[in-house]
């Protein structure tokens, strides 16, 4: 009934779904949809995000010494930088050096990082970014700042991908998993152009679903 799965075709710039969208979707879906973040953030991943929380400061001093948090700055709608936060699932750098094509750090994930990784649990500290209007619970994932510029120049339609607010999960990260380097992140341009221009209920609902599922799987990245 729902198969959304994008077709296997030249990723050029000429294809269909690398094409921008027109506009932003409309301002009732807006919002609903900002209207549904914050119902869900407020009584459904607080609590949850209080509670592990309070877990994570009595496991991480033996698994995952350093740190609750990780900050880090990302691009987010019409490309504005902002903070994004998340529980620390790897051991702490001064500086992250890695460059856009480069892998990413596996033997800095700790052992409990690599649980919370997993099944997302470390994604929810960014209700923080959702109930200051920087984030959407479903929407094209935010890059770190710096490989989000490099991306610019490179990729046709990354920059229209910042029509819309960034999403903790969506479209990208359900139907092609975890994205590195610039010939991966061509398709989750792809991808993320196609949520934009064909948004609404079905296909967020579709999101929301998969990612429950991927967390119960615990198949993230």
């Amino acid at each position: 009934m729902f198969d959304f799965n994008l077709p296997e075709h030249d990723l050029g710039e000429s294809t269909a779904f690398a094409r921008a969208p027109d506009s932003a979707p409309g301002v009732f879906f807006t919002f609903a949809k900002r209207a549904f973040d914050l119902v869900l953030s407020v009584f459904v991943l607080l609590p949850l995000a209080v509670i592990f929380g309070i877990v994570l400061l009595v496991l991480n001093p033996i698994w995952n010494k350093g740190p609750l948090f990780f900050s880090q700055v990302r691009m987010g709608k019409n490309c504005e930088p902002f903070t994004a936060y998340k529980f620390r699932s790897m051991r702490p750098a001064k500086k992250i050096e890695r460059s856009a094509d480069c892998p990413l750090e596996e033997d800095r994930i700790t052992q409990l990082g690599r649980f919370l990784r997993k099944s997302r649990i470390d994604e929810l500290p960014q209700i923080i970014n959702v109930f200051k209007g920087e984030m959407s619970l479903i929407g094209p994932r935010p890059d770190y700042i710096e490989h989000a510029r490099e991306y610019m120049s490179l990729i046709p339609g990354y920059q229209a991908r910042h029509l819309v607010r960034p999403g903790i999960s969506g479209w990208a990260q359900v139907e092609l998993g975890y994205i590195e380097g610039t010939d991966a992140t061509r398709r989750k341009v792809q991808a993320d152009l196609y949520y934009i221009a064909n948004t609404g209920l079905i296909m967020e609902a579709w999101i929301v679903w998969r990612t429950i599922s991927i967390m119960l799987r615990r198949s993230g990245a």
